[in-house]
């Protein structure tokens, strides 16, 4: 009996942000690869790719070398980064009358969609895990799901994080990702590609407690 093809699709920043208020920052060096594998049946699924979509904050070097550093990690753990970008975009403050420049996360709702309906249309998986809370994600979820009834989408909620209603609707069937899932998946210090090159470094920050 062949194994079911999964593909897992994580989007970053939600998995990120729900576990940045974990407190606990030695978790944000999450190996993805072996995250995605504590949902794989051992014996009826394969993990056949990941794909992690993020994006750099530039304006804040030292927030993007350690996200680089990241990037670089899970990439020679078997991930597949695709990274999007920020735009400037001008807020307006009525109360104190003043302009502001904000930053705003680009492409990855789409990225994300189109990677889906891509590797769907590609026959690439059986069954997808979709790694976000974000309900505009949903009609993509739903457009694979009605052209390809055969194929299934899990989604599965970052660690205290909720379930949008909107993906659970549209979805085959859902999970959640707990601190111990991470807890027990976290890379090594020092990540090395197959020659034995040194590809990154955990940073600092992200050190186990002593």
């Amino acid at each position: 009996m062949e194994k079911e093809r999964v593909i897992c699709f994580v989007d970053g920043f939600n998995l990120y942000h729900a576990i940045d208020g974990l407190g606990r920052p030695h978790l944000k060096w999450v190996d993805l690869m072996g995250l995605a594998r504590c949902f794989i049946g051992t014996r009826s699924q394969q993990l056949d790719d990941l794909f992690y979509f993020s994006a750099y904050a530039t304006w804040r070097p030292d927030s993007a070398k350690r996200h680089r550093a990241y990037v670089a990690a899970i990439q020679a753990m078997g991930a597949t980064p695709v990274m999007g970008h920020f735009k400037d975009k001008t807020r307006w403050c009525p109360a104190c009358k003043n302009r502001s420049v904000g930053h705003e996360e680009k492409e990855t709702d789409v990225n994300i969609a189109l990677a889906l309906l891509d590797q769907a249309y590609r026959d690439l998986y059986d069954h997808a895990f979709l790694v976000t809370g974000d309900s505009d994600i949903a009609p993509a979820v739903r457009l694979v799901l009605s052209h390809f009834p055969n194929k299934k989408i899990t989604v599965i909620a970052p660690p205290h994080r909720p379930h949008s209603s909107e993906l659970i609707q549209a979805a085959t069937t859902k999970a959640k990702i707990t601190p111990a899932h991470v807890e027990r998946c976290l890379m090594p210090r020092i990540i090395t590609d197959a020659g034995g090159n040194l590809v990154a470094t955990r940073p600092v920050e992200y050190d186990p407690p002593a």
